[in-house]
């Protein structure tokens, strides 16, 4: 019997202490192929765990908080054949899944995207699905890829956010220029809305030039110069967008305006983005400027019969950082916001200066960042801010 308990112990003991060898690398995710190679898959999990102190500067009070800031699933590779890519993913945090409304038949969000990437002739793709449109550089850049703690004020007052449509894209050049061109025709009232078409559709076409060619491993879409780039790098884009017959307040985002009857109205939103990207030996500078407009003037009222326009106005954000050889980083933004005077009544006109020191331990798969922001608000309350976050991706 000792000898039996012995040999059963041994067995239990192995096998659930015994693993797979992989020779996948932390923060490249676990990939498959098919034996075939008729598919591909690479499944990621990542988690942001942030705190958030604001020291009100008007009422002399402090609160602070300790969240999961982002939680995501995230799934991607080909189908059938390498040039039809697609990519899903899932966001688990109460922060990713939005309210619960009518439009959303009454459940979480948790489908951030959904989009097959088919890639028709040369250098051309056609997108299908639900993800980000091409906006503002700052947008499109991965939260998980960010210089900073979080995106600036210019992106959550003006970006246009994920949405469901088509896209088509192309990558070309003239002469020594690279220049990526993006066009979509999308819904108009963002992600995951189930309810019919209200208004008309949203138009978006995107532009950038890259006069001194390509960035290393695409590094005009993720914050700091993690790859030191040996020799100058610029990128410009421009952006247009058009929502024909807008019923949310920002577009894709925000609560949906009504008349003090009640019933919903809509109204035309034009936004244009231009940003720059520049990189060379650890340096790295990022600007956005954005202008959204009101076409047609309509305004009416939340819940409660508050006053309540559709945003518009105009934002500048402006960042430099520097990476050292120890992988520290040192990096400071400036933001002004400068809501038209029929928008939202509750955001006022905003400057923020933000000095932020991170520390890349495994690029931006594992990271610790923190940033100390200064915020003024005309009319209303001036806040100190500091967080700390940490980011770790498989």
């Amino acid at each position: 019997m000792k000898l039996l308990f012995l040999i059963l112990s041994t067995v239990f003991i192995t096998t659930a202490f015994s693993q797979d060898i992989t020779s996948n690398k932390f923060g490249k995710g676990i990939s498959i192929l098919a034996k075939d190679s008729s598919f591909s898959m690479k499944a990621s999990v990542r988690f942001q765990t942030l705190y958030e102190g604001v020291y009100n500067r008007d009422n002399k009070t402090w609160a602070d908080k300790l969240l999961i800031r982002r939680s995501r699933l995230k799934f991607d590779g080909y189908a059938f054949s390498p040039r039809l890519k697609y990519k899903v993913e899932l966001g688990l945090s109460n922060r990713d899944h939005g309210g619960e409304i009518d439009e959303t038949n009454n459940t979480s969000n948790l489908v951030m995207d959904a989009v097959i990437m088919w890639n028709f002739a040369g250098n051309w793709e056609l997108w299908a699905g639900q993800t980000k449109l091409p906006g503002n550089r700052e947008r499109v850049i991965s939260s998980q890829k960010l210089q900073f703690v979080d995106r600036s004020l210019v992106n959550s007052r003006f970006n246009i956010d994920r949405d469901i449509g088509i896209q088509l894209r192309n990558k070309s050049s003239i002469g020594s220029v690279k220049v990526n061109t993006m066009f979509s025709i999308s819904m108009g009232e963002g992600r995951n809305i189930t309810a019919n078409n209200t208004g008309g559709y949203d138009y978006t076409a995107r532009v950038e030039f890259l006069p001194l060619g390509s960035f290393t491993s695409k590094g005009d879409y993720f914050g700091s110069d993690l790859s030191r780039e040996p020799s100058p790098k610029l990128s410009v884009g421009i952006t247009y967008d058009y929502n024909d017959g807008a019923s949310r307040q920002r577009g894709q985002l925000g609560s949906y305006i009504e008349d003090i009857s009640g019933t919903r109205i809509n109204t035309d939103l034009s936004t244009i983005f231009a940003d720059i990207m520049f990189k060379y030996k650890g340096i790295q500078y990022m600007s956005e400027f954005a202008d959204k407009n009101n076409v047609n003037e309509n305004f009416g009222a939340l819940g409660g019969g508050n006053f309540a326009g559709f945003y518009s106005g105009t934002g500048m954000a402006h960042q430099l950082g520097y990476l050292f050889a120890n992988n520290w980083e040192i990096a400071g933004r400036y933001t002004r916001i400068k809501p038209d005077d029929i928008s939202y009544s509750s955001l006022p006109d905003e400057t923020e200066w933000t000095l932020g020191v991170n520390k890349y331990i495994v690029g931006h798969s594992l990271k610790v960042q923190s940033d100390f922001s200064v915020r003024d608000r005309v009319g209303s309350s001036s806040v100190f801010q500091f967080r700390l976050q940490m980011e770790l991706s498989f």
